[in-house]
């Protein structure tokens, strides 16, 4: 029989609910410290841990099933895949920060500026 393969984040809040509720659906996994990948004991499914930001290529390439991630991912990799179902957890807010000694009155003040970001397409 061939495993259900599910990618999720290697680490950080991601990581813990998405095993978390593997383990609400009674499916026993180990929690991954240290390794790239488990298997379930009691069902047909194999965890891969991965970078979060990995993981859309994993399951638009067919490595993986099915992956749990932030919407912010998906968005920001454009991969050909399809979001299935919001579980609920992981709400992403993304900051702009400034120096304290200036002063911020809307976004305008953005305008010019050179931006540092992990998302260039989601800031655009």
């Amino acid at each position: 029989m061939e495993k259900l393969k599910i990618a999720i984040q290697k680490s950080g809040r991601l990581s813990e609910k998405s095993l978390q509720l593997l383990n609400e659906c009674g499916i026993k996994v180990s929690n991954g410290d240290r390794k790239l990948r488990t298997e379930a004991r009691n069902f047909p499914m194999e965890i891969l841990f991965l970078r979060d930001d990995d993981i859309p290529q994993y399951v638009e390439n067919g490595v993986a099933d099915i992956g749990i991630l932030g919407e912010n991912e998906v968005w920001e990799k454009e991969k050909d895949v399809d979001e299935i179902e919001k579980l609920g957890f992981g709400n992403c807010r993304l900051s702009l920060a400034i120096p304290k000694d200036e002063v911020y009155t809307n976004l305008d003040y953005f305008h010019g500026k050179r931006i540092a970001t992990s998302y260039p397409k989601i800031l655009k």
